[in-house]
């Protein structure tokens, strides 16, 4: 067509077509679907990019590198733990264990499942079982299984023998605990890492243990060593080639303890006789220097095997329980020491007061004057002074100095309270133990605030003798008979000495720490605390007269705690020797006992006699 050709008409017609294109508007909605869909795109792309840079960054990187390389883990030895003489209270011991590395299994699935066929032989296990194993492991922290950590000679000559690709026995270390038993509570045990620990600490290998509880636990980054490396480089087949680098593996520190070995075991063996003895299962047994606050024996009563303690998991008497540390009680009677030490420094009542127990006091009842109250004593003590009531043990004495009576003045709920703080009460005693729990001081807010019930009297003179709702720990139970002992400093109890390389060189040394200092406010009167202690052993109507013929003088208080509605018991002694200028105080503790502090005192006095012949005798 010639351009001559074309009609005017035609090209103005083209033009308000054209035009009329040129000027609908697009929707809305074209737009915005438009940008949700570039910012969904752009959110997945970063979100992808976060996750394989930061979340799953390790993980790509260590398949990368397995890849390349193959990484050989040396074991390290956990540190040594000895007791105050230098010797081992465990030893280390040659494991082997044996792992699983999936990227090096057949391909083949028939030859992948005959070595599962073998394994399940071999380790005794379910198939089920190992296979459960392999689909919870975590493979992003690493890209090996240790299967087991102990295998028998057999096995490891079966496992050797076969050809199973993959799979590897391993040289490691583990833990041989001689005298477990009696141990238990204080070492504690070690198991394999979990994937939370591989988490939390990047140094940790599958094949690493890590402490659970007990020193072992609470000093787990000094006991700890570091393990080796050994990296060897891989072809483009897998095959591995020559070694690359070499790292070495670093043993863990030495912890010596003050616990004296030999006398932990004597304590544990005496205790433990006693319970068979009355037909019971648990108590508690501590000893500590009331100088300074070394322990010297803790123990706590069922213990479990630390090699092995999966057995004891599920047993009714709560071996794997610290009572030492983690066990709250009533402390009934044992309670009386800091009572009479409140008393005399607020002026309540003097050494030489006698207050009058014919067996029970009664308290008029305001809502039925022929109902009155009565509170009980054990029995009718006659005239008691302050040091005859300690070591009569009168309940009487100590409902009218709690909480008074007639004309007799008492310390009231809050002036106890502020003295059982005084004595750390309450408190942990910041013993280095794991689970170590504070014990429970009632208030009347907070029974108040629990029970909508307000705070009586009565419920003074239940605390006042260590029942009612006062809860407090073993160890803090200790602590505190053990300021009364030196003239009034709170220490903080102490099990680990000094901690070194295991060549001598001092990593860390530990120091006597007053956690309070009472002495110049009871300096004055806490010697006629000590003398109703003293005159407990010596005295043939005192509770601990059995100890009155011991070669060495002890100062002692008995008590025995009302539980379960008052069906059954827990009984208590306390005490501390020479009592001039003590070097030890015990606590000897039995739960459900039958006849109250009879049933404790024969065990103390064993204990005492041995630690005096064995360590206190010239």
């Amino acid at each position: 067509m010639k351009k001559s050709d074309i009609n005017f008409e035609d090209i103005l017609t083209d033009r308000v077509i054209e035009e009329d294109f040129l000027e609908i508007p697009l929707k809305h909605s074209v737009f915005r679907t438009l940008f949700i869909f570039i910012s969904i795109v752009v959110i997945i792309t970063i979100f992808q990019l976060v996750n394989l840079s930061f979340v799953k960054g390790d993980f790509y990187k260590n398949r990368a590198l397995a890849n390349i390389k193959y990484i050989e883990t040396v074991a390290a030895p956990r540190g040594i733990i000895t007791d105050r003489f230098g010797k081992n209270l465990l030893d280390n011991s040659l494991k082997m264990g044996l792992l699983l590395s999936p990227s090096e299994l057949p391909k083949n699935a028939e030859e992948r499942s005959l070595i599962f066929d073998e394994l399940v032989r071999v380790l005794k296990v379910d198939k089920s079982e190992l296979y459960g194993k392999i689909k919870e492991k975590d493979w992003g922290l690493s890209d090996r299984l240790l299967l087991t950590k102990d295998l028998n000679h057999d096995q490891v000559v079966a496992i050797s023998s076969a050809n199973m690709p993959g799979v590897k026995v391993k040289t490691s270390f583990g833990r041989s605990y001689g005298d477990g038993l009696a141990l238990s509570h204080l070492l504690g045990f070690t198991s394999l890492v979990d994937s939370a620990d591989l988490k939390n600490n990047k140094e940790l290998t599958v094949e690493d243990e890590i402490g659970r509880a007990g020193l072992e636990s609470y000093y787990d980054d000094y006991l700890r060593g570091k393990s080796g490396k050994e990296i060897f480089l891989k072809d483009a087949f897998g095959k591995i080639k020559e070694k690359e680098s070499h790292e070495e593996a670093l043993g863990g520190n030495k912890l010596e303890t003050f616990i004296d070995g030999e006398f932990q075991k004597y304590f544990y063996d005496s205790l433990l006789g006693g319970l068979r003895r009355l037909g019971r299962s648990s108590g508690v047994g501590i000893a500590l220097n009331p100088q300074n606050g070394e322990v010297l024996a803790l123990l706590s009563i069922p213990g479990f095997d630390p090699s092995s303690v999966a057995k004891f998991l599920k047993s009714n008497d709560n071996p794997l329980f610290n009572r030492a540390v983690s066990g709250l009680y009533n402390p009934g009677s044992t309670i009386k020491p800091l009572v009479a030490t409140a008393a005399l420094s607020s002026g309540i009542i003097g050494p030489e007061k006698e207050i009058l127990s014919i067996g029970f006091i009664e308290v008029p009842n305001p809502y039925d004057k022929n109902n009155p109250s009565r509170f009980v004593d054990w029995k009718a003590h006659g005239w008691v002074d302050l040091k005859s009531a300690l070591a009569r043990s009168s309940n009487v004495y100590f409902y009218e100095i709690g909480g008074g009576f007639e004309g007799q003045i008492g310390l009231g709920i809050e002036r106890l309270k502020d003295w059982w703080t005084k004595f750390g009460l309450g408190e942990k005693t910041k013993i280095d133990l794991p689970a170590e729990e504070s014990g429970f001081l009632p208030t009347p807010e907070w029974k108040e605030k629990t029970t909508s019930d307000f705070w009586r009297l009565g419920d003074t003179y239940n605390v006042s003798i260590g029942q009612g709702d006062l809860l407090i720990t073993p160890i803090e139970l200790l602590n505190y008979i053990a300021a009364v002992a030196n003239g009034g400093k709170v220490y903080k109890p102490i099990i680990m000495k000094r901690i070194d390389d295991g060549g001598g060189k001092k990593i860390l040394e530990s120091k006597p720490e007053v956690l309070r200092d009472l002495s110049s406010e009871i300096g004055a009167v806490v010697g006629e605390v000590q003398k109703g202690m003293r005159d407990a052993v010596s005295k043939t109507y005192g509770t601990a007269s059995l100890l009155g013929d011991l070669p060495v003088a002890v100062a002692a208080k008995t008590g025995t705690a009302q539980t379960n509605n008052n069906t059954k018991i827990n009984a208590f002694f306390v005490g501390y020797a020479p009592y001039e200028n003590p070097e030890i105080a015990i606590l000897v503790m039995v739960e459900n006992a039958r006849e109250g502090s009879l049933n404790v005192v024969p065990v103390a006095r064993d204990v005492l006699m041995w630690y005096y012949n064995n360590r206190l005798k010239k």
